[in-house]
């Protein structure tokens, strides 16, 4: 399973503490979801897409997502 929970941590300001605090894990649970040595349960999955207020697409996925500087480079020809 793919994931961009880095990039919404990152995005928002969050440590892994933080984020884990607000799911109720354990700080290295976040880290092992980032590096994809754990998947998460749907009501964590559900958990981490409400702490970043949106849908659970946006933050996991069974495909990789785009890079984000492919997003941006495709941003930019529009």
């Amino acid at each position: 399973m793919y994931n961009r929970i880095a990039l919404f941590r990152a995005e928002r300001g969050l440590s892994r503490r933080e984020l884990a605090d607000a799911v109720g894990v354990n700080p290295q649970t976040i880290g092992y979801l980032e590096r994809g040595d754990y998947a998460p349960s749907l009501e964590l999955g559900m958990k981490i897409a409400a702490a970043f207020s949106v849908p659970v697409e946006l933050v996991f996925s069974f495909t990789p997502f785009p890079s984000v500087a492919d997003a941006l480079r495709r941003a930019g020809d529009v």
